[in-house]
């Protein structure tokens, strides 16, 4: 079979390659979107407004989809071809590094099922070293990610409300549900303690746009979204960019290389086809690859070449360092002003309707850590799923009196979860393990990873604050939230599932490995378009900032195009 050729070839088909190739394929460009997993069914794959009786064990699934050793559970739906272990696709850890890596491998990522919360990186977090004197700045500031910022929650949609708070800038909103009994009992326990909740911002439109249906509130947001109220870039990316007719999709394509010419430029990538189990090669004018941090370091790492000895655009040597994962710390407890409370309608959007920005970003100099996070809570009466009812399903005895004491403490729980910056070091990054490769004879990430004092002062930090507004609430203090994942106080690496870095963007080629625009200082031809291009990992979650310069890098590629110079 002839090779085929386009103008530009995306790897990775989540959120920052969906928004690559619709942005690309509305210009006329032309497309060809590799995807390592199936393509994804909504009507057929996601669970929306679906019971656990309608599943076996009630829904409990594989330890290795929903739940595997100290990782994060997802619950009903994960992911139609993802999980903490896929079989035969296997990953390392170097002695004494603990790191869980999940991977979504299907049409859309885990845009399908992830929470939804966006949030704008602000000057503070783009500008940190300038502050602080740690890290690195950004090349690009505030002013010039703020118009992708508009353009991205424009068309995607997210709540929230204008508060004027310099750690978390404001956007353009869609109008954000009422809280639940328990978000304001919070609320109002954080303004004794100074710590303002605010309307949640999330991915999930209410009012209907771009054929999109306006959120009706099941709830169900984790098991994908039929009526498209929530983003995903399956649905409002992909499936829309490929009626253009200009994006030509490859699933069950595992990219194995980005081959280069004679010159050193990109030619295209050489991937297996998964079903048939060939390798084939896909061509282009230019390659973004859009793999997920830690799947496009291990692909720019196997890029080897005679102009590229140690992986292709790594003449600095930085392609796979400076990973980062959200520093994570949650705690449980229980209000018992809402022992008895008459039952209503918790579900909302899935999520917490509220959430606490970093409020003491003007303050570090009474603290004995550097940066922020921001606060998460759950609770409510949502529909419970396997073991769900907590520890009330593990309280003694039977019959009516266990009935009533179920009754009575259902709803009354409160999780409040700490979602922090982590500060680069060097001895956190990914390599090629030199002895272990995957089914298809590729070798596999090896993960070396630590926290510092910076991230266990800031967790123990989290600890007291959320001690205190549980307290504040009227509250008792159970205990360390979710203990599976939590291990010396923090959440263990990569559970959070915000891995970022490890090819980043920068000023120099002897300190980055990318320029402003997500273009390979050494190969310009190559972009990225995905987490690894962060300099930093501020405590906002990183989707909506991948959306923003995923949008910014296609405008400058489409123009490069235009002109001749890639």
């Amino acid at each position: 079979m002839a090779d085929s050729t386009y103008d530009v070839v995306v790897v990775g088909a989540g959120a920052g390659g969906g928004t690559m190739a619709r942005v690309l394929a509305g210009k006329g460009i032309k497309v060809a979107l590799l995807e390592a997993g199936p393509m994804i069914d909504p009507q057929k794959d996601f669970k929306t407004h679906k019971w656990p009786h309608d599943y076996g064990h009630r829904a409990a699934e594989p330890s290795g989809k929903a739940y595997f050793g100290t990782g994060t559970a997802f619950g009903f739906f994960t992911t139609v071809s993802g999980g903490w272990q896929l079989e035969g696709e296997p990953y390392t850890s170097a002695p004494g590094t603990s790191f869980d890596w999940f991977r979504s491998r299907v049409v859309g990522g885990r845009t399908n099922h992830y929470g939804r919360m966006s949030f704008r990186f602000s000057e503070i977090d783009l500008k940190p070293y300038s502050r602080d004197g740690i890290g690195w700045d950004w090349p690009i500031s505030y002013e010039d990610i703020a118009p992708w910022y508009d353009r991205a929650e424009e068309y995607i949609g997210v709540t929230g409300t204008v508060e004027g708070i310099p750690s978390a800038p404001d956007g353009k909103f869609h109008e954000p549900p009422r809280p639940k009994v328990h978000e304001l009992l919070m609320r109002e326990a954080g303004k004794k303690l100074g710590v303002p909740f605010i309307a949640n911002r999330r991915a999930v439109i209410t009012r209907s746009i771009n054929g999109r249906q306006a959120c009706h509130y099941c709830g169900q947001c984790g098991r994908g979204c039929l009526t498209e109220s929530n983003y995903s870039a399956s649905q409002v990316d992909i499936f829309p960019a490929m009626k253009t007719g200009n994006v030509t999709l490859f699933t069950e394509a595992m990219v194995r290389e980005v081959e280069v010419d004679a010159n050193g430029l990109a030619r295209g990538v050489v991937y297996i086809d998964k079903n048939a189990r060939t390798e084939k090669r896909v061509l282009g004018r230019a390659v973004v690859l859009s793999a997920s941090s830690c799947e496009t370091a291990r692909l720019m790492l196997n890029s080897r070449s005679k102009a590229f000895p140690d992986g292709i655009a790594n003449g600095s040597g930085l392609v796979g360092r400076y990973l980062m994962d959200t520093v994570g710390f949650s705690l449980r407890g229980t209000l018992p002003a809402l022992e008895n409370l008459p039952r209503y309608d918790t579900d909302g959007f899935g999520g917490a309707h509220l959430y606490a920005p970093w409020w003491l970003w003007d303050g570090h100099d009474k603290l004995d850590f550097p940066r922020g996070y921001h606060i998460e809570m759950g609770g409510g009466f949502s529909m419970p799923g396997p073991g769900g009812f907590g520890r009330e399903a593990r309280a003694a005895g039977y019959g009516k009196e266990l009935k009533r004491m179920v009754r009575e403490q259902y709803g009354c729980g409160i999780g409040l979860s700490g979602r922090g910056e982590m500060i680069p070091n060097n001895q956190s990054y990914m390599d090629l393990d030199p002895d272990v490769v995957d089914r298809w004879g590729i070798p596999v990430p090896r993960f070396h990873f630590s926290f510092s004092d910076y991230e266990w002062k800031q967790a123990r930090h989290m600890e007291r604050t959320f001690r205190d507004l549980i307290e504040a609430a009227g509250g008792k203090v159970l205990g360390i939230g979710n203990l599976a994942r939590e291990r010396e106080g923090i959440a263990v690496p990569g559970s959070i599932i915000h891995e970022v870095g490890t090819v980043r963007m920068g000023s120099s080629p002897q300190s980055s490995v990318l320029n402003e625009y997500c273009q390979a200082h050494e190969v310009r031809n190559l972009f990225v378009a995905d987490g690894s291009t962060f300099v930093s990992n501020p405590d906002k979650n990183p989707t909506l900032t991948i959306n923003a310069l995923s949008w910014r890098t296609a405008e400058y590629l489409a123009e490069e195009l235009r002109k001749g110079n890639v």
